[in-house]
This record gives C-alpha cells, structure tokens and sequence, in this order.
C-alpha cells in the first residue's frame, strides 16, 4: 500500500521585491497564494488547494491530480 499525503505535493515559493512570499503549486495552474511569512505563504496555498479539491468532490468533478492520491478510496 502506498500511502500519500499532501505535503508530498511540490509547491515552489518565492519572495517578491516588497518582502511578501508566494507559494505556488505548479501542477494545479491558478493555485497561488501570498504570506506574511514563507510558512504562512505555504499554508494558504495548501488551504487554498484542499478548498479547490473539496468544491471539485462537492460537484461530482474530478479531482485534480495532485490530490487523486491524496482522496482516492481503496
């Protein structure tokens, strides 16, 4: 059994010009979000990918694929 969770989803970060961090998952197109802090920039993109996830599972959609593991149901 493989078991796989959401902190293996890669997620690249970045820090703008005015000191604000990004985080980006780049095998989700549009996941982006800004922090304060690099870590809080990483958590809202995590948030902002399950909310996208679960709204997908909530209307019958495919799950995007970074996430087909994480939701799959043996």
């Amino acid at each position: 059994m493989e078991l796989v969770s959401v902190e293996s989803i890669p997620i690249v970060v970045g820090r703008e010009e005015d000191g604000r961090w990004w985080a980006d998952i780049e095998s989700m197109p549009g996941v982006m979000a800004y922090g304060a802090t690099r870590d809080s920039a990483i958590a809202a993109v995590r948030a902002l990918a399950f909310r996208i996830a679960a709204d997908c599972i909530d209307h019958g959609e495919e799950v995007p694929a970074p996430f087909a593991k994480v939701f799959s149901v043996a």
